[in-house]
């Protein structure tokens, strides 16, 4: 059985993702990972390819030990690993609790490696990995500082893979989107009362931004993929001005709130 796996699938980019993969990818099912259960039986109706939902909570030991149970006893062939799982918390490092700070290090970095390294095995020529990384993988960030880390871990390690893995035929690509309006702000905003972070110059649609990283995915070489072209001269720009000039700007920058309002969905 050819299938897609999908984590963070209930929401955002990661439901994107399970919406629109069949473009690019003939799979027989997709399973369809989060925590929220009663989000991924939505899904069931509007996904053109059939969706095995599986709820579990990826910073947890027995969700790995029941997924690789799983894949043991049906040896799937798996064509598609999007790791879409992740979160992120504004503000100073103050606000921002030890546990969600070691929580995003595990859910975003060991988590992501996990999936990986538990997926691996079931991977052919010809399969592909495709990492949901962000902007923020490009320069240190005050203030979003552990989330920052975290995708600068990802991007790291996606084009690192990605080499290595290439005699097998299977591509590992980084995607580092700029800001998409979904519910990550949600949790993001929890600890950002001090409006540490409050300039968004633009604000991407994730299906747009999911749209990109498939056909980058699947029809270029690229080893992480950007969307918008403003957000490819940041990325360029970042690489050429030394670092603690980049974040000098970007404290300015937030002082002058920019499309901070409404972001989120509670």
């Amino acid at each position: 059985m050819k299938i897609a796996i999908v984590t963070g699938a209930s929401s955002g980019m990661g439901r994107e993702f399970v919406l629109q993969l069949s473009r690019y990818v003939s799979v027989d099912e997709i399973w369809a990972v989060a925590r929220r259960a009663e989000a991924l039986e939505t899904l069931k109706a509007e996904s053109p390819v059939p969706v095995r939902p599986i709820s579990m909570d990826l910073c947890e030991d027995a969700s790995f030990a029941a997924l690789e149970q799983l894949l043991e006893a049906e040896k799937p062939d798996i064509r598609l690993l999007v790791n879409g799982a992740g979160f992120g918390k504004f503000g100073s490092f103050e606000k921002v609790s030890i546990e969600d700070d070691c929580r995003m290090i595990q859910l975003n970095c060991t988590a992501l490696v996990r999936m990986t390294r538990l997926c691996l095995p079931y991977m052919a020529s010809g399969s592909h990995i495709l990492q949901l990384d962000s902007l923020s993988a490009f320069q240190p960030v005050p203030y979003i500082t552990t989330y920052g880390a975290t995708k600068a871990f990802v991007l790291s390690y996606s084009r690192a893979m990605n080499q290595e893995l290439k005699p097998r035929g299977i591509r590992c690509m980084a995607m580092n989107p700029g800001w998409v309006k979904t519910e990550f702000f949600n949790h993001a905003f929890q600890t950002n009362d001090g409006n540490e972070v409050q300039y968004f110059d633009r604000l991407y649609e994730a299906k747009d931004c999911v749209a990109t990283g498939l056909k980058d995915l699947y029809k270029t070489k690229k080893d992480y993929s950007v969307h918008g072209l403003p957000v490819k001269t940041q990325v360029k720009m970042v690489k050429l001005v030394p670092h603690n000039i980049v974040m000098k700007i970007w404290l300015n920058q937030q002082k002058k709130p920019k499309n901070n309002v409404g972001l989120t969905t509670e």
